[in-house]
């Protein structure tokens, strides 16, 4: 049986992880709000350049750029591998790994270019191509040259398509791992509505020519878009994980304190029983 000496050692401990907790939960809450409004902020703008790209690339045939062509019969598929630099967020990153073997599978053809510490020790544990990492402390920094790689690499033909793989923030209490096809570029609008809004412009000195500036532009619109969302879910994930764990100590606290007090109640019973002993027997 544990003493009552251990039991409060115990306490103390269990009182000094939950204030650890807390803070970082407060800290996580603090980051999560600041990754929201950047996301509300970003929106308006990723709107507009995803309208105009769909309108003006209704002026051209897909296959006379190369960033709109469709996939290639040959070629690595490439995948933004987004994650997070640390841990206690909870199951947020092996959720998102174990996505990423049911999308991609452990084939040959696929290499990885990963934003996270943890992503690029799931690649190197699992023996997948790596050909770069781009883990420091700000992702948002790494959107642009993560962009210039996989482009140009892609225009030159070494890859068919693009993947970026994060997560998505739903909510809170809701993340969900996501992937989203960045190139060739996927126009969700039809063709058609896009000639009519088109009859409404005239677009100088050419829709192509125009499209050439704005489509590196674009993805790297998406790129950021994905980091900003990642970032957030990291941050929503970590303020629950935190929370979870300040309520387990709290319980293991009360816990531990109504053990000590019911080893204190039987210590004071047993001397109280050990002086009435020793009166009887002086009687």
């Amino acid at each position: 049986m544990a003493t009552i000496r251990a039991i409060q050692k115990r306490i103390k401990s269990a009182k000094n992880i939950s204030q650890i907790t807390k803070a970082m939960q407060m800290v996580s809450a603090s980051k999560m709000r600041r990754a929201q409004d950047a996301a509300l902020k970003a929106k308006p703008y990723q709107e507009k350049i995803v309208e105009a790209v769909h309108m003006l690339s209704a002026g051209i045939d897909r296959n006379m750029h190369t960033l709109l062509r469709e996939p290639n019969e040959t070629g690595k598929t490439l995948v933004i591998l987004i994650s997070t630099n640390k841990g206690l967020c909870g199951g947020l990153n092996t959720t998102l790994f174990r996505s990423v073997a049911r999308w991609f599978g452990t084939g040959d053809d696929v290499t990885y270019v990963t934003l996270g510490k943890k992503g690029q020790q799931y690649v190197l544990r699992n023996k997948r191509e790596l050909i770069a990492d781009f883990s420091g402390d700000d992702f948002l920094q790494s959107a642009q040259p993560v962009t210039e790689l996989f482009v140009g690499q892609f225009v030159a033909g070494v890859y068919k398509e693009v993947f970026v793989v994060y997560n998505q923030f739903i909510n809170s209490l809701a993340q969900h791992p996501a992937r989203q096809r960045v190139l060739p570029i996927e126009l969700g609008r039809t063709e058609q509505g896009a000639e009519q809004e088109q009859e409404e412009f005239t677009i100088e000195p050419s829709a192509k020519q125009v499209l050439d500036a704005l489509l590196p532009h674009y993805i790297e619109i998406q790129v950021r878009g994905a980091i900003i969302e990642s970032t957030a879910s990291e941050h929503s994930a970590r303020m629950i994980a935190m929370k979870n764990a300040t309520d387990n100590a709290k319980n293991l606290i009360g816990d531990l304190t109504l053990a000590y007090n019911r080893l204190r109640q039987e210590k004071i019973t047993y001397e109280i029983a050990d002086i009435v002993t020793a009166r009887v027997s002086m009687e």
